[in-house]
């Protein structure tokens, strides 16, 4: 009974974050990772092993949780007309390589150093949250291709698998500057998501295979439980985001997402400091 009793703040942490990390993937069209990468590092030390490793199982878990997620959201919103699978399908192969290299650049580097990468690409996202009117202006009627999609594709799933999340972001920005609605764009952004987060899931469970000192439930960088537990909650908030996303003004919950990706940015650029 006890030991049950002490795994319960931990599982109650973790459903809150799958909470809002599923309500925060549909409404924004993100994957969730901004919120599950600062959650799990932070619980973590409760399932115990090597501190130095918790950076690496807090990106690869985050992954596997934007698989659900973001699938999730992506038929939500194909429900409604809004997905341009067109585009999906045509930057896809860039997107995976990128991943791709990536996972393996994130096998050279420390915890501290993917640490401070994370809060420095949530603290350059959250520009976007804080003041979005700087990635609504449109600069073309038509989607990036050959040399130009390629780069920008490859770019994006580098730098998402880097950071645990799902791109959405950043093809949020590509798609209204080229002329898509914020609808549409933020309804694509999670099929990107998806794309991003299953070669993202294999690449971190194999790079973390066979490691020392990994936390109880882990499988490679996936740690099992976090992500089972976290998953469970966000399919069942996913939906209720895109339904805000689709009948609310999201302006004034997007300052707000901004100013908590400064804080998640600073906390986690203190805890690098410290490792």
């Amino acid at each position: 009974m006890s030991a049950m009793l002490g795994w319960a703040p931990v599982i109650l942490a973790l459903l809150a974050a799958g909470l809002f990390a599923g309500f925060a993937a549909g409404l924004f069209g993100i994957g969730g990772g901004f919120v599950v990468v600062p959650a799990m590092i932070a619980l973590l030390p409760l399932l115990g092993g090597d501190p130095a490793e918790y950076t690496h199982v807090a990106i690869g878990t985050s992954f596997a949780t934007i698989v659900v997620t973001a699938l999730r959201s992506t038929l939500a919103h194909a429900r409604r007309g809004a997905v341009d699978f067109t585009i999906l399908r045509s930057w896809a192969p860039w997107i995976v390589l990128g991943v791709g290299v990536g996972v393996v650049l994130a096998q050279r580097m420390t915890g501290q150093t993917l640490a401070l990468i994370f809060a420095g690409g949530i603290a350059l996202m959250s520009i976007n949250f804080l003041v979005p009117k700087l990635a609504r202006r449109q600069v073309s009627d038509t989607m990036p291709s050959g040399g130009v999609r390629a780069a920008i594709a490859g770019s994006l799933g580098l730098f998402s698998s880097l950071l645990g999340i799902g791109g959405g972001t950043v093809a949020v920005i590509v798609m209204t500057l080229c002329g898509r609605t914020i609808h549409k764009a933020i309804a694509t952004a999670a099929g990107f998501g998806f794309i991003i987060a299953v070669p993202g899931t294999i690449g971190w469970v194999l790079i973390g295979l066979g490691k020392p000192g990994l936390p109880v439930g882990s499988l490679g960088y996936v740690n099992v439980l976090g992500a089972v537990v976290i998953t469970s909650m966000s399919i069942l908030t996913a939906p209720l985001g895109v339904a805000a996303a689709h009948a609310l003004p999201a302006e004034p919950l997007k300052r707000v997402f901004g100013v908590y990706l400064l804080f998640i940015a600073g906390v986690m650029a203190r805890r690098a400091l410290h490792l």
